[in-house]
């Protein structure tokens, strides 16, 4: 499967999930503050793409979770170097430069973009094989 194979299922996945216009899904729009994506909806999200890639996707592998909750990952809104680490590991899909370079909760918000989601499912299906 061809990245533009993937990313056309993409958007179908985020069109269905999201109710978003298909020429409003580009690469770089951000699942929350472009797409408007709730935390509900990534739930959708993680279900349409394992019925439509056929992997199943372990819980906060494609989006991080309660990385605020933990005191040795944030510290008020600054991501701390296990955090950062953290992220780098469990988040490989997702561009963290604007994370990277202020080091603030702030800049999560949007990170997940339709790229990531690509890169992900990429991952995905080379790690199957």
């Amino acid at each position: 499967m061809t990245r533009d194979d993937i990313m056309e299922k993409v958007v179908e996945v985020l069109e269905d999930a999201l109710g978003a216009d298909p020429e409003d899904i580009v690469p770089a729009a951000s699942l929350t503050a472009d797409l408007d994506a709730e935390s509900i909806d990534f739930l959708d999200i993680v279900f349409k793409l394992e019925q439509t890639f056929g992997f199943k996707v372990a819980q906060g592998e494609l989006f991080p979770e309660n990385l605020t909750d933990n005191e040795e990952w944030v510290q008020g809104d600054d991501i701390t170097e296990a955090g950062m680490a953290m992220l780098q590991e469990k988040l490989p899909h997702v561009d963290l430069a604007p994370v990277i370079e202020t080091k603030k909760v702030s800049k999560l918000a949007g990170i997940v973009t339709v790229d990531s989601i690509v890169n992900f499912v990429e991952r995905k299906l080379a790690a199957a094989g």
